[in-house]
Parts: C-alpha cells; sequence; structure tokens
C-alpha cells in the first residue's frame, strides 16, 4: 500500500501536492539518514507508522487552524513538525533542537518539500523570545521540563486549541502528577494511540494534552 492510499484512510481530501509531498518524505529521509544518522534503521523499515502516522495522530484527536503558531520543541529529525506542517499549510510551524546535525537534515527536508511554513531553529527552547498557541513534542522530557523550558511562552489569549500536545508512551501517571503539582491550572487530557491504528508499535503510545 503507498502512503497516499494508507493516509486516504484517514486524510481523504488533502489533493495532489499534500500527497505527493508526504509519499518524497521516505527517499528524503533514506538519502540523509545515510549522511547524518537521525533515524535508525529498524525505525525507517517502519516509517510510515513510527514516523508519519505517529506525527499525524495529533490531527486525528484535534487539529490545528489557520495562522497558529505551533512550537515543536526538541524535534529530532523533524517529527512531529514536518508532517503537521505538511497536512497544516496555513498554520505556522518553529521548529526547535539543540543538535545541529539534526537541524541540518530538518532544514534540507523542509527545503525539499517547499514548506513555506516552517521555521527551523538550532538552539533550546527556553532562549526563544517569541510567543506560540501551542507547544507539541514527541518523547523530549517529562511534562514538568518541558513546562518550566515553555510555559511562558504560550500565549494565553492565543488562538484554538492552545496548550500542550505531548506524544508519549508508557505509564504517565507520576509524570503528570508531579506537572499538576507545579502547574495546578492546567486541565489534563489523555488519548490512548492504539484506538486509532491497529499496528502493535501505538499499543502503549498516547498524546497527553495539557490546556488551560
Amino acid at each position: 500500500m503507498t502512503i497516499t492510499e494508507t493516509l486516504k484512510a484517514y486524510f481523504p481530501d488533502l489533493g495532489a501536492t499534500r500527497y505527493a509531498q508526504f509519499e518524497q518524505l521516505p527517499e528524503l529521509y533514506n538519502f540523509w539518514n545515510e549522511k547524518i544518522n537521525v533515524i535508525s534503521r529498524k525505525d525507517m523499515e517502519h516509517f510510515v507508522q513510527r514516523h508519519l502516522l505517529h506525527s499525524l495522530s495529533i490531527a486525528l484527536i484535534e487539529p490545528f487552524y489557520p495562522q497558529q503558531r505551533v512550537l515543536d520543541i526538541g524535534t529530532g529529525g523533524g517529527f512531529p513538525g514536518i508532517p503537521l506542517a505538511i497536512l497544516f499549510p496555513d498554520v505556522d510551524f518553529t521548529l526547535v533542537d539543540s543538535i545541529g546535525k539534526k537541524i541540518q537534515v530538518v532544514q534540507e527536508v523542509t527545503k525539499a518539500l517547499g514548506l513555506m511554513n516552517v521555521r527551523v531553529i538550532c538552539g533550546r527552547a527556553e532562549a526563544l523570545e517569541d510567543q506560540f498557541d501551542a507547544v507539541m513534542s514527541r518523547a523530549v522530557a517529562p511534562m514538568m521540563k518541558l513546562a518550566n523550558w515553555t510555559e511562558k511562552k504560550l500565549d494565553t489569549k492565543g488562538l484554538e486549541p492552545k496548550g500542550y500536545f505531548l506524544l508519549k508512551g508508557g505509564d504517565l501517571e507520576s509524570e503528570i502528577a508531579d506537572f499538576k503539582q507545579y502547574y495546578p491550572w492546567y486541565k489534563i487530557k489523555q488519548y490512548s494511540l492504539d484506538k486509532l491504528f491497529s499496528d502493535e508499535f501505538f499499543e502503549t503510545k498516547k498524546l497527553v494534552r495539557a490546556f488551560r
């Protein structure tokens, strides 16, 4: 099954341009992975499930809307930022990572895809002076650390949906309890991704939403 055929089951009306961009992703990452290893070989063999669909799960649960400003902290090779930037061309994405070789890959992939709604920064998120409507990450750090780095960068009057979109796995009870102790004004929702996708990779995967 092609990437387009897989995506049409979840996003049936993206148009030829966006489907074509998604189709380019495995080839681009295979090319850059040979030069700068940002994705393990095992994960590349399951690229669609472990990187593409995992990133896009956010959109199936709570999509972004035009003009929103979204920060992807610790983007690594560009996930979840790049797939979501393809899906939402009218949303402004800032992808940040402190590791230069990873950011080089993100810059090159973004350029090859012609994504005009992505800003790529090599540095630490806490050093940014910008304000954002939402912050997202994928298995970067505990919730409290992420909030310590970015909570003041969230625009409380920003566009909906606001707050944190955190792709995580495993038992999160103690992590969420720690977060709520220091940030009690946030509401928390957890979504199990195995309800969206049947692949065993998603059995323990969750999206955690923290919002005011």
